[in-house]
């Protein structure tokens, strides 16, 4: 189980930053929530990212 406290903290922050990405536009307006936006979302790529490099063979 190589990576597993990386995996779970990848997850954390990919679970936080979907939440705090969909509920910017219930919050806030205008610039700010499109800068929120923005910003979380590149999080949550990130992390995806993250969790994609380090996914476990297949066989």
């Amino acid at each position: 189980m190589e990576g597993t406290p990386m995996k779970a903290l990848l997850w954390f922050v990919l679970t936080v930053a979907l939440v705090v990405n969909v509920s910017t536009s219930f919050a806030f307006d205008g610039v700010q929530q499109v800068l929120i936006s923005v910003s979380s979302g590149v999080v949550l790529i990130a992390s995806a990212v993250g969790l994609f490099l380090m996914r476990g063979k297949r066989s």
